[in-house]
């Protein structure tokens, strides 16, 4: 990632004034290469929406971090020396469970992406992606969006389906929260990979509504995600996908 010269990202109504958030994106960069980390906290330090609170090397300095400055986002390397991107991320899921972490990849094919979205993992984010791009990125994250293409929910969901039917026996432990139908059309169509402009323009309705809807879903399933939202839908047979 090499920072570029421009006039930086307009901020929608939604990241500046309209959404009324006092404080910045807290974010953490974390790869064992310096380059890539200055690159991105050069494309962030410039965003009066997000700050930069610190960056580490490794998978195991990440935790350290992550525990005591409990950031909003993580951009996190897979491959890293002492600790992986993939056991960081299991273990900052389970300490700072609030924490959107996105995984820092050359190549969408990875199978450890696979492992690192079951391990709570938001999506991923090439490399070589136009430094620009990314706080858009952080702010989507940050909002509840995942950053995963249509080809890599295709296969998170299959595999969500072969773990479903593998606990059919297994009775629910809880009562399942109520859904409304129109609520159950969005979780499905953000099974399929489809981001919230996609799932307005599938339903009629305004991306504002479809927002509303994700937002909905995630407090009744008191999840953090759309991915973990998805994968609780399967794991509980609210979804029927072969």
């Amino acid at each position: 990632m090499a920072p570029q010269r421009g006039g930086g990202v307009t901020q929608t109504d939604e990241t500046a004034g309209g959404s009324g958030r006092a404080e910045p994106i807290r974010v953490l960069i974390v790869d064992d290469h310096a380059l890539i980390r200055r690159s991105l906290e050069l494309a962030l330090a410039a965003e009066p929406d997000i700050e930069v609170v610190g960056e580490a090397s490794d998978g195991q300095e990440a935790v350290e971090i992550a525990d005591r400055l409990l950031p909003d986002v993580v951009l996190m390397d897979v491959r890293m020396p002492r600790q992986s991107g993939i056991e960081a991320t299991r273990v900052i899921k389970a300490s700072v469970p609030s924490a959107r972490i996105v995984m820092l990849t050359v190549s969408d094919e990875e199978e450890d992406l696979f492992e690192a979205i079951k391990a709570g993992a938001t999506g991923y984010l090439l490399k070589d992606v136009q430094i620009d791009e990314v706080p858009d990125a952080v702010r989507g994250v940050h909002e509840g969006q995942s950053l995963i293409n249509p080809a890599m929910a295709a296969k998170l969901i299959s595999e969500f389906a072969s773990m479903s039917r593998k606990e059919a026996e297994r009775p629910p432990q809880l009562p399942v929260p109520r859904l409304t139908d129109r609520e159950m059309e969005v979780l499905r169509l953000v099974a399929k990979g489809m981001n919230n402009r996609e799932i307005a323009k599938q339903l009629f309705i305004s991306e504002n509504t479809v927002k509303n809807h994700v937002r909905n879903i995630l407090e009744k399933l008191q999840l953090h995600s759309r991915m973990e939202a998805v994968v609780y839908a399967v794991r509980e047979r609210l979804l029927e996908i072969t």
